[in-house]
């Protein structure tokens, strides 16, 4: 379940659960392995709630009691995008829900000199216009690299509204930056922090998520 604190934002109610978990990752002191686990917890919700998003179409099939039952089934085929390195955590949090689900990749990095997000590699699937797209990112803090992503996308024919921004941790600024360039797309999150600091961190933030999952 979600609440809706802004439009097309949703935002993981705020259970007791979901708060514990965030408890443990944000803590500096977590080690490595528990911040991979836990992290990989809140991932799959995000998954499973971006998946209730999806549209479906009636289905009714028949039990083992020879009764018919009235249910739903998904209406296309999806595919994750993740954003590299940090989105790529969140892909087997994907493959968990969705068997054989095509992931494509996108790499971009900052510019030293411009200090200005630069694409420097893509490979999506052949037919990804044709698809919903989860894209995978952990933090949205300015906005930067989102935004070129879905750039990218929606280049590749992708339309806004099949896009499905899936991150742990995000900023009302990066929101309101990232809306304003595509105010269509939905963005599935865990939590929504206070703001930014000098250098542009998430606050409180957990520190850089790439590095705590895959380096400390």
């Amino acid at each position: 379940m979600t609440t809706e604190p802004f439009k097309n934002v949703h935002l993981l109610t705020q259970s007791n659960q979901l708060l514990g978990l965030y408890t443990i990752i944000r803590d500096r002191n977590t080690p490595r392995p528990d911040f991979i686990f836990y992290a990989d917890r809140i991932i799959r919700l995000l998954v499973e709630e971006g998946l209730n998003h999806l549209p479906v179409k009636p289905l009714t099939v028949r039990t083992h009691t020879d009764k018919p039952f009235d249910g739903v089934s998904f209406m296309g085929k999806i595919c994750g995008v993740s954003i590299v390195r940090a989105g790529e955590s969140m892909e087997e949090g994907l493959r968990d829900c969705c068997r054989s689900v095509r992931i494509g990749k996108i790499l971009i990095q900052r510019d030293e000199e411009t200090a200005q997000p630069k694409l420097f590699f893509e490979k999506l699937p052949d037919d990804i216009a044709q698809r919903y797209v989860f894209l995978l990112d952990p933090m949205l803090a300015t906005g930067g690299s989102a935004i070129m992503a879905t750039d990218v996308l929606i280049k590749r024919g992708v339309k806004p509204e099949r896009i499905y921004f899936l991150n742990l941790i995000c900023s009302k600024e990066g929101i309101d930056k990232y809306h304003a360039a595509f105010p269509d797309v939905k963005i599935v999150t865990g939590a929504i922090d206070e703001g930014l600091d000098e250098n542009r961190y998430l606050v409180p933030g957990l520190g850089d998520f790439g590095d705590r999952y895959y380096c400390l």
